[in-house]
């Protein structure tokens, strides 16, 4: 698998745990502050390297030291660094995550140079020359470049995926639909299926998407597990019961949990649940990096670890 995963590379910032912020000029101890690479791309490269995949990444930083901090993260984590372009004029995405208790994680976010990437810095060879194309957060780099990009992918029969960042309040169908005949699986959340699509059930937002021609629709639904909808039909997976430490880049390591086991010729459900245990590993731990695990860890612990009941897939979720 050589994968090019193009889009949003974010620093984290995470402080754990965080109950509430102290008013004023109070403070509080906390038991771990770690900075580590995130984003629908950076993140997403970070577990598919876990997984054995050789991993290019693609997209827009500064040249200031957030900046230089990533891309240290990243080549660390075996990630080849070269296609990132770096801003002058422009910082780093970043995001300081106060997680909580739960897990939970709010989120004090700088868009930053992500927004900035456009047709001029995309590295087409670098695409042709790949097996896999991950595009993370289409919606901010604009739908007509997102389309241009994918469907240069698909004339060179690169295979592609698209992982969404905006919150689904956010989300409109114009935003990605010029896009969707070029992508091979769609990997959103419950929230950005419905929100983008407009639609008030997963099942009619994921029919909605196909006939637009997504090839594979990989919804994640939290401690729900995923949902996976096909022409041929739709079917659930479990998530794995964890003690949860912080969410932070789980839907990015069942991008690439799924994508890894697509690329290694699984089925659907197959690399779906791969995807769930590379989640479940990451949720363990602090940020999106957390976890010492290669493809056969992840695979074996899909085998022993246990699951969550399944709810039922009603109206709406």
């Amino acid at each position: 698998m050589k994968v090019v995963t193009m889009g949003v590379h974010v620093l984290d910032v995470l402080v754990r745990p965080v109950e509430e912020i102290p008013e004023g000029q109070g403070a509080t101890l906390v038991d771990d502050i770690r900075m580590t690479a995130a984003g629908t791309a950076g993140g997403t490269a970070l577990t598919l390297a876990k997984l054995g995949a050789s991993v290019r990444t693609a997209g827009a930083i500064g040249t200031d030291p957030t900046g230089d901090l990533l891309v240290q993260l990243l080549n660390r984590a075996g990630i080849d660094t070269e296609l990132l372009v770096r801003r002058s004029d422009t910082s780093t995405s970043a995001s300081v995550l106060p997680i909580r208790p739960n897990g939970d994680r709010p989120s004090l976010h700088l868009l930053g140079a992500n927004i900035t990437y456009g047709l001029d810095d995309v590295p087409w060879d670098a695409i042709a020359k790949a097996t896999h194309l991950h595009l993370g957060g289409p919606e901010l780099i604009g739908v007509d470049v997102a389309a241009r990009i994918l469907s240069y992918a698909k004339e060179h029969g690169v295979v592609t995926s698209v992982d969404l960042l905006a919150p689904g309040v956010l989300g409109s169908f114009d935003q990605i639909e010029e896009a969707l005949p070029y992508v091979d699986h769609l990997l959103p959340n419950d929230d950005q299926l419905l929100g983008f699509t407009g639609e008030d059930d997963l099942m009619a937002g994921a029919q909605k998407l196909l006939a637009a021609g997504v090839g594979v629709v990989a919804v994640t639904r939290g401690g729900d597990g995923a949902l996976l909808v096909t022409a041929q039909g739709t079917e659930t997976v479990p998530a794995f019961a964890v003690d949860v430490v912080d969410t932070t880049g789980c839907g990015d390591a069942f991008s690439a949990g799924f994508l890894r086991g697509i690329s290694l010729g699984r089925t659907p459900r197959e690399a779906a649940v791969l995807g769930c245990a590379a989640a479940a590993l990451v949720a363990q731990g602090l940020g999106s990096d957390h976890g010492d695990f290669d493809l056969a860890e992840a695979d074996e612990f899909s085998m022993i670890q246990k699951t969550t009941p399944e709810p039922p897939l009603t109206p709406g979720r």
